[in-house]
């Protein structure tokens, strides 16, 4: 990051703003006992840094019929065949998540969908397909019981 280094008050900011990204600035340096003009300039540097990639929304995808989420262990027939499966699955608008992985699988996916049947579908006629994928063994969530953004310290 070109030799800048983040201090407790851009930790602060950070750590504010990562729970709220809405949040005004004034509220923000209200909070971290700095002046919105602090804020803003900070925040611009750790954006042209590139600490910052974005700002999202978190939305409650229940509310928009999304009831499933299902985590997929991927296992491919050769690791050299990664970049294509990965290539394959950024086209499944339902998959929200992948990580490349050690252990038994060798990617986990995240799947949101309306239902099971959804669910199977997007199994049997889009993940399934898809060459370089030996198999895959699937996780439906009962239930989320954590969501947080990581607390930023200075060690």
């Amino acid at each position: 990051m070109e030799n800048y280094q983040l201090d407790n008050t851009d930790l602060a900011i950070l750590n504010i703003l990562m729970q709220d990204a809405r949040k005004p600035y004034t509220e923000v340096a209200e909070e971290v006992f700095v002046s919105p003009g602090t804020v803003h300039v900070r925040m611009r540097k750790m954006e042209k840094l590139g600490l910052i990639k974005n700002s999202q929304l978190q939305v409650d995808l229940s509310k928009l019929g999304l009831d499933v989420t299902a985590f997929l262990g991927v296992y491919l027939q050769k690791s050299s065949l990664y970049d294509d499966v990965v290539a394959a699955l950024k086209e499944i608008p339902e998959i929200v998540d992948c990580h490349y992985t050690t252990g038994a699988y060798s990617m986990f996916v995240k799947i949101v969908c309306r239902d099971t049947n959804h669910l199977k579908n997007i199994l049997h006629d889009s993940i399934q397909p898809i060459s370089g994928i030996e198999r895959t063994e699937t996780f439906i969530s009962l239930e989320e019981s954590i969501k947080r953004q990581v607390q930023l310290n200075k060690s």
